[in-house]
C-alpha cells in the first residue's frame, strides 16, 4: 500500500495518550533547571548493574535518550543517539550490538511498536536493556488527585500518566520478538516535606503532566481537597508525604541461532519430584 493511498491515511494508529510537543517542552525545561535528578541516577545504576554480568564486548551502541550513552564507556565503543519522533518512528538503521534507554520509554504512545523497532535496529544476538517507570509510580498522587476531584467536581480527569506493570512489559518484550526476555522491578519510596517539593522533582525530571487529554489547572478547592487526602492517607509519622516510584528493568536479545533454546515439553530425563527428593502426589 503506497504512502499516498487514502486507505493508508485513514488507517487507525495507536491511541495518542501523550502529547509529544508538550513532552519536548517539559524536557527542555528540565534541562534548564539543572536540578538533582536522583531517580535518573538510580535507574542508570540499575542498568549498569544488569549489564555487568554480560560477558560481551560491545562496539556499536544505540542510545535511545540523551542520558543512556553516559553509563557505558570503553575503547572501541561508538555511541549513536536516536529518539522516537512524533509519529513513533525510530530514526536508526540496524546493526547495533547494544540499545539502551533510561527513563525514556514509559511515555511512548506506541510502546509495542517502539520495542519492535528497537529489536530490528539490533544485530542478531544484540542486547536491549532499559529502565522505565512502572504502574505503581506516583500511586499516592494519582489517588489524591482523583479523590480531590470527586469531592469538589463529582468526576475525574487525567492528571498522572498510566504506566504498565512488570508482567505486561515482559509480555511486550516477547511480542516484539526479543529472545530470552527478562523484566524485573525495584521500588523507591521518597518522603517529601510538602507537595510542592514533589512537584519540583517531577519538573526536574520532565515528568509533569503531558497527557493529550489533560485538563487545565486544578481549582483551588480541588487542589486543597487533593492535598488534604494526601496528608490524611499518605503521610508518615513525621508528616512527610510518601511518594512511590517503581522502576522496571527490561532486558532482551535480538534472536540468533547461537542462543540457548528452551527444552521441548516432555524432553526432561528426570521427574521433578525425583530431582527435589519429594513424593509425587496426584492433584
Amino acid at each position: 500500500m503506497s504512502q499516498n493511498d487514502p486507505k493508508a491515511e485513514n488507517k487507525p494508529g495507536p491511541p495518542r495518550i501523550f502529547d509529544p510537543a508538550i513532552q519536548r517542552l517539559r524536557r527542555q525545561r528540565a534541562a534548564r533547571l539543572q536540578a538533582d535528578r536522583f531517580l535518573l541516577t538510580e535507574a542508570a545504576e540499575g542498568v549498569k548493574a544488569r549489564l555487568a554480568p554480560v560477558n560481551r564486548t560491545f562496539t556499536t551502541a544505540l542510545s535511545l535518550d540523551e542520558n543512556a550513552n553516559a553509563i557505558l564507556q570503553g575503547p572501541g565503543l561508538t555511541w549513536r543517539t536516536a529518539t522516537f519522533n512524533d509519529v513513533g518512528r525510530l530514526d536508526a538503521d540496524n546493526g547495533y550490538d547494544l540499545a539502551v534507554s533510561i527513563l525514556g520509554l514509559h511515555n511512548i504512545n506506541d510502546l509495542p511498536g517502539a520495542l519492535a523497532q528497537i529489536r530490528r535496529a539490533l544485530k542478531p544476538d544484540g542486547l536491549f536493556v532499559a529502565a522505565l517507570f512502572g504502574g505503581a509510580t506516583l500511586t499516592e498522587l494519582r489517588d489524591s488527585f482523583a479523590q480531590g476531584e470527586i469531592a469538589t467536581t463529582g468526576g475525574i480527569s487525567p492528571r498522572v500518566a498510566p504506566m504498565a506493570d512488570v508482567r505486561e512489559l515482559g509480555g511486550l518484550l516477547q511480542r516484539a520478538g526479543f529472545a530470552l526476555p527478562v523484566a524485573d522491578v525495584e521500588r523507591t519510596t521518597v518522603r517529601y516535606r510538602d507537595f510542592f517539593t514533589l512537584v519540583r522533582d517531577l519538573r526536574a525530571m520532565g515528568e509533569t503532566n503531558a497527557l493529550s487529554s489533560r485538563k487545565g489547572f486544578l481549582s483551588r478547592a480541588t487542589l486543597a481537597a487533593a492535598l488534604e487526602h494526601y496528608r490524611e492517607h499518605y503521610a508518615d509519622e513525621n508528616g512527610k508525604l510518601i511518594a512511590t516510584f517503581e522502576i522496571i528493568y527490561l532486558l532482551g536479545w535480538a534472536p540468533d541461532e547461537s542462543q540457548q533454546k528452551p527444552l521441548k515439553p516432555g524432553s526432561a530425563k528426570m521427574r521433578l519430584a525425583d530431582a527435589l527428593g519429594v513424593k509425587e502426589q496426584k492433584l
